[in-house]
C-alpha cells in the first residue's frame, strides 16, 4: 500500500496593488472635459436667455467674491477631510448644478437669478473639488512609484487635450441636441469623474495627522493633539477658511523661495494669457467681422501645447531642468510678442502656435515645484489658496485690460500685455532662486508650516 503524494501547490504570486494612476487621470479627464464643454455652451445659453452681452461679465463678478471664500474653504475641508471623499462629493455637487439648468429651464424657464444660484452651487463643488483633487497628486505618484515631474507633463498633456476637444464636442453637441441640453453631457462627466474616484484606495486621501493623536507630527503631547484635535472639530468653516488662507499664503510665499518664485510665474501666465484669450483677441476678430477665426488660433495654441507637454513628459529627464526653463520662457515670450502685435492671421497662427509649444514645459515645470515644495501636511491649505487667488487674478486681469481696451483701444492693450510679460520673462531668468534648479543643495527639502497656536 502506496502513500498518495501530496498535490503540489504553485506559489501564489506576491500581491500586487492595482495601478491608481490611471483612473485617477481618467477621472481628471472626464472633469475637464465636461466643463470645457460648459464653458463654450453656458455663454450662448445665458446670452440666448438674457439677450445681454454684458451678461456674462456681470455674473463673473457677482460671483467673484463667493468664489474666492469657496476657494478657501475648500482648503480648510482638504485638511480636515480625506481629500477622496472631499472629491468625490464636489464631482456630485458640481454635476447636480449643471443638470439643474435644463431641469429649471423645462419646468420654469431659465432666468439671470437662476444662473447666479446655480452658479454658486457649481462652485461649491467645482473648487473644492479642484483642490481636493490636486491634493491627490503627489500621493497617487508615490503609491505607484511614478516620477513627478514625468506626471506633471502627462497631466498637462491631458490638459492640452481637453482643451482640444472639448469645444468641437460642445459645437457637436449644440447642433445635436440644443445648448441646454448639451448640458446634460456636462453632469454625466462630472458624475463619471466622481464614480471613478470612488474607486481609488480611500488610503490615498487621508489628512497626514488627522488621525494619529498619539504620535503628533508637531511634536504636541499626545493629550495635548488629542485636545487640539477636538478644538479644531468645534471650529466652523469660515473660522478654519481664514486660518487655511494664512497658513496657505506662508506656505506659498513665505517659506519657501523656490515655492514662492514658481507661484508668482503663475499668476503672470494666467494673467497675461487669460487676458489675450478672453478679451483681447475676441475684440480684435470681432473688430475684423472675423469672430469665427480665434478658434483656430486657441486651436493652434492648443495643439502646440499638447505637443510640447507630450515631449516633456517623454524627455524631461534628458535635459536639465534650468535647460527647458530657459528655452519655454524664451519661446513663450516670442509667442506673446507675435500676439501682442496683432499681426495678420498667419502669423497670429504662427504665433499662437510657438506659444503653445513653449508653453508647455514651464507649465508642467511649475507645477512640479508647486507640488514638490508645499509639504504633505499643508497641501489643502496652499493649493486652496493657490486656486482662490486664481481665480481672483484672471478677473482682476481682464478687467484691467477691459480699461485699456476701452481707453486706448485693442492694439495698445496687446502690446501692454506683452511688454508687461517681457519684463516678467527678465525677472524670471534673472531671479536667484530659480537659477539652480538643477542643484539639490540650493532647495532642501521644504520644512511642513505650524501654525501658531499649535507649536509647543
Amino acid at each position: 500500500m502506496t502513500l498518495a503524494s501530496p498535490k503540489f501547490r504553485r506559489p501564489r504570486k506576491p500581491y500586487r496593488p492595482r495601478k491608481t494612476a490611471p483612473r485617477y487621470l481618467l477621472s481628471c479627464a472626464c472633469s475637464l472635459l465636461g466643463n470645457s464643454v460648459a464653458s463654450v455652451v453656458l455663454p450662448l445659453v445665458l446670452l440666448a436667455t438674457t439677450g445681454d452681452a454684458l451678461a456674462a461679465g456681470t455674473l463673473a463678478l457677482i460671483c467673484a467674491a463667493p468664489q474666492f471664500v469657496i476657494g478657501l474653504v475648500g482648503g480648510a475641508l482638504t485638511d480636515r477631510f480625506n481629500r477622496r471623499n472631499v472629491s468625490v462629493v464636489s464631482d456630485i455637487l458640481s454635476a447636480a448644478s449643471v443638470a439643474l439648468l435644463p431641469i429649471v429651464d423645462m419646468i420654469w424657464g431659465l432666468s439671470f437669478g437662476w444662473f447666479v444660484a446655480l452658479g454658486l452651487l457649481g462652485a461649491v463643488g467645482d473648487i473644492p473639488g479642484m483642490t481636493a483633487r490636486d491634493s491627490l497628486v503627489p500621493t497617487v505618484c508615490e503609491r505607484d512609484g511614478r516620477s513627478l515631474q514625468k506626471f506633471m507633463g502627462l497631466t498637462q498633456s491631458l490638459d492640452s487635450l481637453v482643451v482640444i476637444a472639448g469645444p468641437a464636442l460642445a459645437a457637436f453637441l449644440m447642433g445635436a441636441a440644443g445648448s441646454v441640453n448639451a448640458l446634460w453631457f456636462t453632469a454625466a462627466m462630472s458624475l463619471s469623474a466622481a464614480l471613478l474616484t470612488l474607486t481609488l484606495p480611500r488610503s490615498l486621501g487621508a489628512v497626514c495627522g488627522a488621525t494619529t493623536p498619539a504620535a503628533s507630527p508637531t511634536g504636541v503631547p499626545a493629550a495635548r493633539a488629542v485636545s487640539s484635535t477636538k478644538d479644531e472639530s468645534r471650529r466652523g468653516l469660515l473660522p478654519d477658511a481664514w486660518q487655511a488662507l494664512r497658513d496657505g499664503a506662508h506656505v506659498l510665499f513665505a517659506s519657501d523661495t523656490l515655492l514662492r518664485s514658481s507661484m508668482l510665474i503663475s499668476f503672470g501666465i494666467v494673467m497675461v494669457m487669460g487676458s489675450l484669450q478672453g478679451l483681447v483677441l475676441p475684440v480684435h476678430f470681432t473688430a475684423a467681422n472675423s469672430p469665427e477665426l480665434l478658434g483656430y488660433v486657441l486651436s493652434a495654441m492648443s495643439a502646440g501645447m499638447l505637443a510640447s507637454s507630450l515631449g516633456y513628459a517623454a524627455l524631461a529627464h534628458k535635459l536639465r531642468r534650468r535647460t527647458w526653463y530657459i528655452l519655454s520662457l524664451t519661446g513663450m515670450a516670442l509667442g506673446i510678442l507675435g500676439l501682442g502685435l496683432l499681426p495678420p492671421f498667419p502669423l497670429l497662427i504662427a504665433s499662437a502656435l510657438m506659444l503653445g509649444l513653449s508653453a508647455g514645459p514651464i507649465s508642467a515645470l511649475l507645477g512640479f515645484f508647486i507640488f514638490d515644495r508645499i509639504p504633505a501636511e499643508n497641501r489643502g491649505s496652499a493649493l486652496g489658496t493657490q486656486n482662490s487667488l486664481t481665480l481672483a487674478a484672471a478677473p482682476v486681469a481682464v478687467f484691467a485690460t477691459s480699461l485699456v481696451v476701452e481707453g486706448a483701444g485693442v492694439s495698445v492693450a496687446a502690446l501692454a500685455l506683452a511688454g508687461c510679460w517681457m519684463l516678467i520673462t527678465v525677472w524670471a531668468l534673472n531671479t536667484h532662486s530659480l537659477k539652480y534648479l538643477d542643484d539639490k543643495e540650493s532647495h532642501p527639502d521644504p520644512i511642513p508650516f505650524v501654525p501658531n497656536a499649535e507649536r509647543v
